[in-house]
């Protein structure tokens, strides 16, 4: 994709976008807009947040909020409890973040995404950032019903998976929120 920004004339400049900013562009600057800051809270919860690299439940090096590290990234060269900068884990969450709403508008559609209300925006992402596109994709019943907006339907189906038992706390909270946007639903 390319957008156009600048005055015009020779002012004006072109800038190519990838696909992960595109999207990301799409879902901030649309009227309804996801709360950034509350996934961002809900997943320093979820994940854990250390400013340091560490080994991971799986033996791989992580830092920041769940953050793999990967050879592009300066981590790799890093020691095990090598100090990371709050700056560094920031940067390292937002571009985690916009790859998670990425892959939620490859699987909804973006229009269909940034249609949702920002709480199921949220859930989503968070479940994204969890399990990846390839495994929530699997998630066939719960997608359908979230596609359709049976928020209620989508919550029994996302507690009928491993994933359900893997993480309860964290599946509950966001199933338990799925279910109170219906009971909102119907009393308005």
């Amino acid at each position: 994709m390319t957008k156009w920004h600048g005055g015009k004339g020779s002012t004006q400049r072109k800038v190519v976008l990838d696909k992960f900013s595109y999207g990301y562009d799409l879902i901030w600057n649309k009227k309804q807009t996801m709360n950034k800051q509350s996934v961002y809270e809900q997943l320093k919860i979820d994940e854990g947040v250390k400013y340091e690299v560490y080994l991971d439940h799986l033996g791989y090096k992580t830092f920041g909020i769940g953050h793999l590290v990967t050879r592009r990234n300066p981590e790799w060269y890093y020691e095990v409890g090598t100090p990371v900068s709050e700056e560094r884990v920031r940067e390292a969450f937002e571009n985690d973040i916009q790859v998670s709403i990425s892959e939620c508008m490859t699987l909804y559609g973006q229009e269909d995404f940034c249609s949702f209300p920002d709480e199921v925006q949220q859930i989503l992402v968070n479940m994204m950032f969890n399990l990846g596109r390839p495994r929530l994709e699997g998630f066939r019943k719960f997608n359908a019903a979230i596609k359709e907006g049976r928020w209620a339907e989508a919550a029994v189906e996302g507690r009928d998976s491993l994933w359900y038992k893997q993480v309860t706390t964290r599946a509950e909270r966001l199933m338990t929120r799925l279910e109170n946007l219906n009971k909102f639903a119907e009393r308005v």
